[in-house]
């Protein structure tokens, strides 16, 4: 029988942080003002990665080592192939007898346990994935999960209701993240990124700041977004109204990894094909699991994940339109070290 195993506990500094560098950390956080040390702290705090230190070092091939960012649970293709049974079924055909899933609140600290080889496969945000492999790490892109997820820039009550009235206020968001580029992006394009400071928020904290106003307005995800909604915080802006600034979520692997299971690519990708039909054919089903898992109300997860962004191939084309747009701004804004093709990026399926 195949073993899966949750990790959910705190991080030891020194069996996993004191690999990365203060510094190393700090870019992969996409920090575009000074990284201190207390924000250096809030990403080692993570409830994620306290793997069985045998599995961390030797990457036995019998043992696939998946990262998520989220809730409890992964949700979306790769959580339902969990639930169902269809991840167990298929990988204990590919010769895999332990899995292990690591959570993580953001996609730059799941960078990190990728960078210390603590993992094999990751699921997380275009952003971070982007700026990872353009920092030439090897990773390679296995499928884009999710396309046209939404970010929303919400406001404090009794606050701005345009972005022009954000000038010269602070703006936080979780840096690093689809968010974050979708903010960016929000503010070139009305011209105002000059006249608001950017700060560093982790989701988690971001409706108790906006009610004590510490911060003027949230750029938040896709689900967080209509849930603070519903609490009465206005919506200034979301990604849906912007061509390009929605975000994609994606599965990358290590090369190292790939290297000893060439064919798992071809594998994986036919595992979560498989797990979005069936989402897509259960629907309520589905909705009902992910809600108990974000402990978001029901209504709320059918407007933060419609369905239709749920990606049955591994390469959509809008999902690839996306990204490609993706990588090219934050190369151009310099948050990604170096431009590369996508088609470089992606794993040959054997």
């Amino acid at each position: 029988m195949l073993s899966f195993k949750v990790v959910t506990g705190s991080i030891s500094k020194n069996k996993f942080t004191s690999r990365l560098s203060t510094s190393v950390a700090c870019v992969l956080l996409l920090l575009t003002t000074a990284c201190s040390q207390g924000e250096t702290k809030s990403a080692q705090s993570i409830e994620a990665v306290n793997v069985n230190n045998t599995v961390a070092a030797s990457n036995n091939i019998s043992t696939l080592r998946i990262g998520y960012v989220g809730s409890s649970e992964p949700t979306g293709a790769l959580g339902w192939a969990k639930k169902k049974g269809i991840l167990e079924r298929e990988l204990q055909k590919a010769g895999f007898k332990n899995i292990t899933f690591a959570r993580f609140p953001n996609g730059p600290d799941l960078n990190e346990a990728l960078v210390a080889g603590q993992l094999d496969v990751g699921s997380l945000g275009d952003t971070p994935a982007i700026v990872l492999k353009a920092r030439g790490q090897e990773t390679r892109l296995l499928r884009i999960s999710q396309f046209n997820t939404t970010a929303w820039l919400v406001a404090k009550k009794n606050g701005a209701r345009s972005l022009a009235e954000l000038k010269g206020q602070k703006i936080a968001t979780q840096k690093g993240s689809y968010m974050h580029r979708y903010l960016l992006g929000l503010l070139a394009e009305a011209k105002i990124a000059k006249d608001v400071k950017v700060v560093h928020l982790m989701t988690t904290e971001a409706k108790a700041a906006l009610e004590r106003g510490d911060v003027a307005a949230y750029a938040t995800s896709s689900d967080l977004g209509p849930f603070l909604k519903s609490q009465g915080f206005p919506v200034i802006d979301s990604s849906a109204n912007h061509k390009g600034l929605s975000g994609t979520s994606l599965v990358v692997a290590t090369e190292s990894f790939l290297a000893k299971q060439p064919d798992f690519p071809q594998k994986f990708n036919g595992i979560l094909t498989e797990a979005a039909k069936d989402l897509k054919a259960n629907s309520e089903e589905y909705y009902q699991y992910h809600a108990q898992t974000t402990k978001y109300p029901i209504d709320i997860i059918k407007v933060s994940f419609p369905l239709k962004q749920v990606s049955e191939e591994p390469l959509p084309a809008e999902g690839v339109k996306l990204l490609e747009g993706t990588k090219k701004f934050l190369v151009s804004q310099g948050l990604a070290k170096s431009d590369f093709k996508l088609t470089d990026w992606v794993a040959e399926e054997k």
